[in-house]
């Protein structure tokens, strides 16, 4: 796996998210309600603390002994005990469904909506978490199955809103701005009013 993710500022930690699909699946799982560089710098942490980021031996590790590790200084999200049964869940779908590789959930894919429903499947992965992800592999990492655009819906397209957007300095910097906008005028990531 070769990708163009520029997230972090860590060149360690986007190399990471760049080859190893189990870290990129787990910035993903970690963004929310943090920021973005906060969230893909957490599986590089986790990799520093535990040696690997093997989902196998992180599910067959204790669960309450898994969240301590989340849980260190600093920790690994502003959630850190309730991100880190997520992870833990993730990593045991990961051993039991794909063969202990993040990347076997894209492998081999034929269409977008395929795609799409291996992402809903997984552990903390909701309808919008999944799009994303869709658009974050298809315009980073090249794995771009047929119909990726309808699976990814409104994060296909060319406006720098979310991770899947971001390739450098400039285009974070993009991303962050259209996030600025878009909560001053009250509307969410797929450009709707917020209720």
């Amino acid at each position: 796996m070769a990708g163009s993710v520029f997230i972090t500022g860590n060149v360690a930690a986007d190399a990471l998210l760049n080859s190893d699909g189990t870290a990129l699946l787990l910035g993903m799982l970690l963004d929310q309600q943090v920021p973005m560089e906060w969230a893909f710098t957490g599986p590089a942490t986790l990799r520093t603390r535990l040696g690997h980021l093997d989902p196998a031996l992180i599910a067959s590790l204790d669960e309450d002994s898994f969240v301590s590790v989340c849980c260190e200084k600093p920790a690994i999200h502003r959630y850190p005990a309730a991100m880190g049964r997520r992870i833990h869940a993730l990593c045991g779908v990961l051993t039991g469904d794909y063969d202990g590789a993040g990347a076997n959930v894209w492998r081999n894919v034929a269409t977008g909506d395929e795609l799409y429903h291996r992402l809903r499947a997984l552990p903390g992965f909701g309808e919008e978490k999944a799009r994303i992800f869709v658009a974050l592999l298809a315009k980073r990492i090249g794995v771009a199955p047929a119909g990726w655009q309808d699976a990814a819906g409104a994060f296909a397209d060319d406006r720098p809103r979310t991770v899947a957007d971001i390739h450098d300095a400039e285009s974070l910097a993009e991303v962050r701005e259209w996030k600025r906008a878009a909560k001053a005028a009250r509307r969410d990531k797929q450009d709707r009013p917020l209720a």
